[in-house]
């Protein structure tokens, strides 16, 4: 089931706003997300959270300072998905920019699994024999991976924005602002922004030192487009921080001051870089890149972000394309199998859903639950055969389900369930033996049962309500485009009733409307569906700015619609 709600909004802080130079609607928006103060608006760069609140930062930078000053090798392990990756281009661009010897390796997820763990370690000291060990987007649970390292006489310096289990890696430095003690205000850092916040703390050591001086240094803010798209990429709450970050980025995109490989993208994905938007970062940019660590090697998405040469950055981003071409054929195989298997049992009955094939590639598992979870609106977990008889599986989950927690409670009612999990809130992974799989579902299904009510198992639209006549205009929707959207600070959404002038199929997928209100005709399209509305519509949609033969027009992107 499926219902319209609208957003409550403080008419009080709507008008404060307001009053505070903000335009009406985009005032009674921000209200309804929870900002009061027309200050946390600001994107400049100048209204950055400082360094100094993350948690042992100052160490860090000490210590880098130290091992760059002493010509110490640094190696960064990186995680294999988008955030990681950019993550990776940022530490190797920004800590070569302040003169350190750096290299990097990423572990090829199918042989080593996800983090910094003992063979990743073993492997970086016979290719690389580094001194220093960086670990981006990752680290915080590699508890047995840091001691290896230790044991072989490398430091390590873990940055990180995972949540922490129950204690800490052994490492010289850890910066994560989720871990215990750690003040700072956003928690909600991705790990390319952890990373940036890295380099702005030894950028200001070294100037410390003297190595540079304020007109000398390297430019931070020219690696603020990959900070955006690993952001937002890895979707991430956009707090009034984040969104700073996102915002910076985007601006270097439409001004064309990006990276060769960023540009390589945009041009590969078929979207134009002077209108970026985080739906472009987040949906055209990001499953590129991403579908290198899924499939293959994200080495290659690496490459592709810390290259300069522009004929090289082009020739990775259609072979990324081609991997992610190929990831959607695999995905489209996995999703049919998954929904025959679903039609076995009802979705409906249960509160959880799990489901394992053979067949599967555990590259694609978390798209294929996160296309289910969308599906059904139930946490997903999908699972794909792992190596000696383990199988690994991917899960995605819905508001108020905190799926790591959902784990966590599993694993301590049956300790020998599950051989080793971990994640966040709406995703997470894990890894079971074969045979454990019925005894998982079932048990997960119960934490799901106890958790959920019938009301949190209903998808619910969340709008903004009607819109007043004279906004439905490209000026509007271009004052909206200004803004950054996205995770945490969803999009604008309106809902009102139109009655449907006309209706048909669209290349067999998608509804084609003509929709009326107050004497304004509107074109609208539903996306995806295509069975018929009624003749009066209550409409949720997005505001679109279409152009067609050289013409701009206002067009309804429809969400959902129920009889009015």
């Amino acid at each position: 089931m499926t219902r319209i709600a609208i957003r409550p909004c403080s008419f009080r802080h709507s008008e404060m706003l307001r009053q505070g130079g903000v335009h009406p609607v985009l005032a009674r928006l921000y209200a309804a997300r929870g900002l009061t103060d027309a200050r946390e608006l600001s994107s400049d760069l100048a209204s950055l959270i400082a360094p100094a609140g993350l948690l042992h930062i100052g160490a860090a930078a000490v210590f880098l300072a130290d091992a760059i000053g002493a010509g110490k090798k640094m190696v960064i392990v990186a995680d294999y998905d988008c955030d990681g990756a950019t993550a990776c281009a940022v530490a190797l661009r920004g800590l070569r920019a302040m003169g350190a010897t750096v290299d990097f390796i990423v572990p090829n997820r199918f042989e080593y699994g996800y983090g910094l763990t003992p063979e990743i370690v073993a492997l970086t000291a016979r290719e690389k024999s580094p001194d220093i060990i960086i670990t981006v987007d990752n680290g915080i649970a590699s508890i047995d991976g840091v001691l290896e390292a230790n044991r072989r006489g490398i430091e390590v310096v873990v940055t990180d924005h995972h949540l922490p289990g129950d204690a800490l890696p052994a490492a010289r430095v850890i910066v994560n602002p989720n871990q215990p003690e750690c003040g700072f205000p956003s928690k909600h850092l991705a790990g390319v922004g952890v990373v940036f916040y890295v380099l702005l703390a030894l950028r200001a050591e070294l100037r410390r030192r003297g190595v540079f001086d304020a007109a000398s240094q390297p430019k931070l803010d020219s690696l603020l487009d990959l900070v955006a798209l690993g952001t937002v990429a890895d979707v991430v709450k956009l707090d009034p921080n984040n969104r700073i970050l996102v915002a910076q980025g985007i601006k270097r995109m439409r001004a064309g001051r990006m990276h060769a490989g960023v540009a390589a993208l945009f041009r590969v994905a078929g979207r134009e870089a002077r209108s970026a938007s985080p739906f472009d970062l987040g949906f055209a940019l990001g499953p590129r890149l991403n579908a290198a660590g899924r499939l293959d090697d994200m080495s290659l998405g690496i490459e592709c972000l810390v290259t300069d040469d522009e004929g090289r950055a082009w020739a990775i981003a259609q072979q990324l394309n081609e991997i992610n071409l190929k990831r959607r054929e695999i995905e489209a195989d996995m999703q049919d199998t998954a929904l025959l298997q679903l039609d076995a049992y009802e979705p409906a009955d249960s509160s959880t859903i799990t489901v394992f094939d053979a067949g599967w590639h555990q590259g694609v598992i978390g798209i294929v639950a996160s296309r289910l979870k969308e599906k059904y609106f139930r946490p997903t977990i999908t699972f794909a055969p792992g190596a000696d008889g383990f199988i690994k599986g991917s899960g995605r989950s819905i508001p108020g389900f905190h799926l790591r927690d959902a784990l966590d409670l599993v694993s301590k009612r049956a300790p020998s369930l599950i051989d080793k999990f971990g994640g966040h809130a709406m995703a997470a992974g894990l890894t079971l033996r074969a045979d454990a799989f019925e005894a998982f579902s079932a048990a997960f299904e119960e934490v799901g049962k106890a958790w959920l009510s019938t009301a949190q198992l209903e998808r619910v639209i969340e709008t903004d309500g009607p819109l007043e006549d004279a906004y439905y205009t490209t000026a509007f929707i271009a004052l909206m485009d200004g803004e950054v959207w996205g995770q945490g600070f969803a999009p604008p959404v309106f809902c009102d009733e139109f009655r449907v002038v006309s209706q048909r199929i669209l290349k067999e997928r998608h509804l084609k409307l003509l929709l009326e209100r107050n004497g304004q005709r509107f074109d609208a399209i539903w996306f995806g569906h295509t069975a018929a509305v009624g003749e009066r519509a209550r409409v949720a949609f997005r505001l679109d700015a279409n152009e067609y033969n050289g013409v701009t027009k206002v067009q309804l992107l429809v969400e959902h619609a129920e009889p009015a």
